[in-house]
């Protein structure tokens, strides 16, 4: 890291809630590859009622080779610790990462070059699901758990913040902020990329920008993956009814039903097959949420409770 004050600044944000995992999380941050002429510092906010997460931060503050920021934000709100994150940086760009993931060396440096490279107002990176031996055949084999873009027409049209790099000296960037409506349910980064591409803002993918993340027992099942889906299906289903009020919703939930019901038919087709059978009716789910959150019906609760930890 270099003491020149004309130093590109890096900010990587960490939103925490009750994960002991944060300490691996921060610890390799701590083997990460500096980009020449920048500067890192790291900002940790603990979105718990109490500090729970303080003790530790100042542990690993005491060996880190960057500066570690404490944010205290108390509301069991993802949306708030994001936003605060945004407006506790001082630097040209913020990276968020997960508190259950790992960087490798190269991760920051990949995302950093990706946006000095295209002029993107963010650079989404691959994380890559580690399962333990206790997980299903079927569930390793498709690989369920992975987070990768979705390309639509040749552009990255939304995103995530388990991976990504904000340049905050963007117009587009600079004011923005997470939906706190969506702060408990989840769906806020996919409401909040949706947003800036809308805007006119671009989103690009460093494939060497590679974070890993184990997946716990409580995350590998199908049960948990169905949620997961059906939430992110909601999320995509209230973005479009924002966007036609009224009966102009109506098509587009029965659109969406159409295709739950042929996902439902294809995964009962490969019933013997659990990948193509999983994928498919997963997939289903998605739709199932799409169509509910064009009804107006609320998320489910993903952040803010002990089970979300």
């Amino acid at each position: 890291m270099t003491n020149d004050p004309a130093s590109i600044r890096i900010d990587i944000g960490i939103c925490t809630f009750r994960r002991p995992a944060l300490r691996d999380t921060v610890d390799s941050l701590f083997k990460l590859k500096v980009p020449d002429g920048t500067a890192v510092r790291i900002i940790v906010a603990d979105n718990d009622a109490v500090p729970s997460a303080r003790d530790l931060v100042e542990s690993l503050n005491a060996r880190s080779p960057f500066p570690i920021a404490y944010v205290h934000c108390p509301k069991s709100n993802i949306s708030i610790a994001r936003n605060a994150c945004l407006t506790s940086a001082d630097a040209d760009f913020l990276a968020f990462i997960d508190d259950d993931e790992t960087a490798t060396p190269d991760w920051l440096a990949a995302l950093y070059g990706k946006a000095r490279e295209t002029g993107a107002e963010a650079v989404l990176g691959p994380v890559r699901a580690i399962y333990g031996e206790d997980s299903t055949t079927w569930m390793r084999d498709g690989d369920f758990h992975s987070t990768m873009p979705v390309w639509v027409d040749g552009r990255i049209i939304t995103g995530y913040t388990c991976n990504t790099l904000l340049d905050l000296r963007s117009p587009l960037i600079a004011e923005r902020r997470f939906a706190l409506a969506l702060g408990q349910s989840g769906g806020e980064d996919t409401h909040y990329f949706s947003q800036l591409t809308e805007s006119g803002g671009r989103i690009e993918f460093a494939e060497q920008a590679l974070v890993v993340e184990p997946v716990p027992a409580g995350r590998a099942s199908f049960s948990w993956l169905a949620k997961r889906r059906f939430r992110s299906g909601q999320t995509h289903g209230r973005i479009v009814a924002a966007k036609n009020p009224g009966a102009r919703r109506l098509p587009k939930a029965l659109i969406a039903a159409v295709k739950a019901s042929y996902c439902g038919a294809i995964a009962a087709a490969f019933t013997l097959m659990p990948v193509r059978r999983n994928r498919y009716a997963l997939r289903g789910a998605l739709h199932v949420g799409a169509v509910m959150g064009m009804l107006g019906v609320r998320e489910i609760r993903q952040y803010g409770a002990a089970e979300a930890a």
